[in-house]
């Protein structure tokens, strides 16, 4: 979903090269029997390289072959860079995204500042592709910034404008950080923070440690990271909105969505509906941590959520 978990851009004629089979991997080997009573060609469901797209296209695939929805998997597949030609060719159908990302990472183009107009802009630049969108679900998945809880309580720290009461704030992140609105740069250029320096530390687990040593005073974490639920640490509000809103979206091929029809997307609009935040960090925890696996997890989900 972020944008620095997109890989660097890859050209679309090296994609059509490599092919999706060469960088999935974990597409159909892991598909289950689809029920057939809808019939007609499978939906082919695709997810990005990292854990909460590859749960999101989990949960979908699996709503839809209860409700008889025959699919085929393609997971784990890469950055927009690589999947959107195929999205677009309609190679593949359906993918879970990231509705800010979407628009800046995928398109190029400033995200708007609320859900509803990130979804209304997103809906518009996919609709010369034939791809349109169903609801968004209340669960995101956004950069936001965290620091040691103990800290935010002795210095009365909430939010990001409030780190202008440190003499000094070290923000550590990957190298992209550095020079991203969403990032570093919204520190230095919207919040106008003059006592902020940047440390690059590519891996997320370095930048954990040096942030609990207080070698760093801030980083930037996923907004479904078990870290977030940490008491340990203090999420601060963004208050100036550096960040734009990353509401997960379905992402569908709109040929698929007129054959299949008002009832297809009800099936798909129902999982939305029940998708927030704190599931979703739930299920990651489950996954990254825990060592369970993604169709499991979704698995179990959607039968508490009598889906």
């Amino acid at each position: 979903m972020r944008w620095f978990r997109n890989a660097s851009v890859v050209a679309v004629a090296v994609a059509a090269t490599l092919g999706l089979a060469a960088c999935g991997g974990g597409s159909d080997s892991g598909d289950k029997p689809a029920a057939q009573s809808k019939g007609g060609a499978p939906i082919v469901v695709a997810s990005f390289n990292f854990t909460d797209s590859q749960i999101l296209a989990e949960i979908y695939a699996q709503a839809l072959e209860a409700k008889g929805y025959p699919v085929t998997r393609k997971l784990n597949l890469g950055s927009r860079e690589l999947i959107y030609p195929s999205l677009k060719s309609g190679e593949l159908q359906f993918i879970p995204e990231y509705q800010g990302a979407a628009i800046t990472t995928g398109f190029g183009k400033e995200a708007g500042k609320t859900a509803q107009e990130e979804h209304e802009q997103l809906a518009k630049l996919f609709e010369p592709s034939g791809v349109a969108l169903l609801n968004y679900a209340a669960a995101e998945d956004k950069n936001t910034y965290i620091i040691k809880s103990d800290l935010a309580k002795s210095k009365g720290i909430a939010s990001i404008s409030d780190l202008k009461k440190l003499d000094k704030v070290v923000m550590a992140g990957p190298p992209e950080c550095e020079k991203r609105l969403p990032c570093f740069k919204g520190f230095t250029d919207v919040y106008k923070l003059t006592n902020a320096t940047f440390q690059t530390i590519q891996e997320a687990g370095p930048r954990v440690e040096q942030l609990k040593s207080g070698a760093v005073t801030v980083i930037p974490v996923d907004s479904v990271s078990p870290l977030t639920g940490d008491s340990n640490y203090t999420v601060l509000k963004d208050d100036l909105n550096i960040v734009p809103t990353e509401n997960v979206v379905p992402a569908v091929n709109k040929k698929v969505l007129d054959e299949r029809g008002a009832d297809f997307a009800n099936a798909v609009n129902a999982v939305s509906a029940k998708l927030t935040t704190d599931v979703m960090r739930d299920l990651n925890k489950r996954v990254d941590s825990d060592g369970e696996k993604a169709a499991d997890v979704a698995k179990d989900w959607l039968a508490q959520a009598g889906l």
